[in-house]
């Protein structure tokens, strides 16, 4: 079976920079252990699988080790691949999935996307999740499978060094750290830890903005913002955050285009 493969970086304005994204663009859906399979081949952060449905697509995304419920920078990479590949002469394109509808929209040379607001909350942190990190933040909060950890100066995030393996012991997948963006011409920094998923260190993850919003829009008072996540690779995502969603913008910058033997 010969199926596409394409492969972009999200939300970087230059190639090698951002979150590279796999899409395969599919005409039916095939079996979950091929598609974790083609995962594991990639041996990316994600790997999008698309398939049309009644005139827009349902999606699913793979790390290399599992099925996630939710995935921005593949996302915006399928966006784009249907948006410059497959239907070029459209303006939007709604995705269904495990998250619900998922629309990504042309605005200028970015593309902007609608994800669900997650507000982070109140948790009982286990004590070994300060010491993984190696610099305690000054507050831990959560949501769903992730943790939410708040320092006072991005020069602390910037420095963390986690203990891998203690952080794939703890009980939720994804530990979102951040802290106010003096320094980087932005209004927050960030970074994303997920090695129980297989992902040590994810460069730029939209799925944590759906926490990072919220909470910075209330912190400081304003809807709309400016982020950098501050991992190797780097990576910009404006946001905007309504009652219920929050909407992401930003560059995706094409990889290659081929094509697979499953």
């Amino acid at each position: 079976m010969k199926l596409p493969l394409y492969q972009v970086d999200s939300f970087t304005r230059t190639v090698f920079g951002g979150n590279p994204a796999a899409v395969v663009p599919l005409e039916s859906w095939i079996y979950d252990a091929t598609m974790q399979a083609i995962a594991a081949e990639n041996n990316l952060s994600e790997t999008a699988f698309i398939v049309p449905r009644g005139g827009e697509y349902e999606i699913r995304w793979f790390t290399p080790l599992q099925e996630v419920e939710l995935c921005g920078h593949a996302t915006i990479a399928s966006g784009y691949v249907v948006l410059q590949h497959l239907a070029p002469k459209r303006e939007q394109v709604r995705f269904q999935s495990k998250s619900g509808e998922l629309r990504v929209t042309r605005e200028g040379d970015r593309l902007a996307m609608d994800l669900p607001r997650w507000d982070p909350g109140p948790v009982t942190p286990p004590a070994t999740l300060a010491s993984a990190l190696g610099i305690a933040p000054r507050t831990i909060l959560g949501y769903g499978s992730k943790y939410f950890c708040v320092y006072d100066d991005a020069a602390a995030v910037a420095a963390l060094q986690p203990d891998m393996a203690a952080l794939e012991a703890l009980d939720r997948y994804g530990i979102v750290v951040t802290a106010p963006g003096a320094g980087h011409e932005c209004d927050f920094v960030s970074r994303f830890f997920a090695p129980k998923a297989g992902v040590p260190e994810d460069p730029v993850t939209g799925s944590a903005h759906c926490l990072l919003a919220p909470y910075w829009s209330e912190r400081l008072e304003r809807d709309s913002l400016f982020g950098k996540q501050i991992s190797k690779r780097g990576g910009e995502i404006w946001c905007r955050t309504g009652e219920r969603t929050v909407t992401m913008t930003g560059y995706v910058t094409p990889y290659f285009v081929g094509e697979m033997d499953v």
